[in-house]
């Protein structure tokens, strides 16, 4: 009986850790950097559509800009804050939060972004906070830079995307 129970609650613990949502939360609260959080105004940059102007293709760290990739350009004066974001470097990560929606986001980009704007989204991410793509710049947005690279990009606490 005692080993039964043992095996029930080990697998549920396998399972559970390997579960999307279960791991963007574990990784949030182990690997979270001190609770310096940066609040400020959101925007989306897409070059692959008219209208939003900043940058080309390749991402500061070298990647190819994917609209579908739950990814985002920080403010150039914050790139240290998130460990460099440069070319050939890893992609950094951070928590944001709007509106009461939640959501792990790979910072690999950074850019001269306008005054008040702290982070620049993908047509994904940007999506997920603003299902319309209509309101242009999403105010009072908090990011918090997350410590390592072991994230799932994408909605935390089984947001809808």
């Amino acid at each position: 009986m005692v080993l039964r129970l043992g095996a029930a609650i080990c697998g549920t613990a396998i399972l559970l850790a390997c579960s999307p949502v279960a791991v963007a939360k574990t990784s949030h609260s182990d690997d979270s950097s001190n609770g310096a959080s940066i609040v400020g105004a959101a925007s989306m940059y897409d070059p692959n559509h008219p209208g939003y102007r900043e940058g080309g293709q390749e991402t500061s760290n070298g990647e190819r800009y994917n609209p579908a990739a739950w990814a985002a350009a920080i403010q150039t004066d914050l790139r240290t804050k998130f460990g460099g974001v440069h070319h050939g470097a890893r992609a950094a990560y951070a928590l944001v939060e709007s509106g009461g929606k939640k959501a792990i986001i790979k910072i690999n980009d950074v850019g001269p972004l306008k005054p008040g704007r702290v982070i620049d989204f993908d047509r994904q991410a940007m999506r997920y906070f603003d299902p319309s793509l209509q309101r242009g710049v999403i105010s009072g947005v908090k990011v918090t830079p997350l410590h390592g690279d072991h994230y799932t990009t994408g909605p935390v606490d089984g947001g809808a995307q």
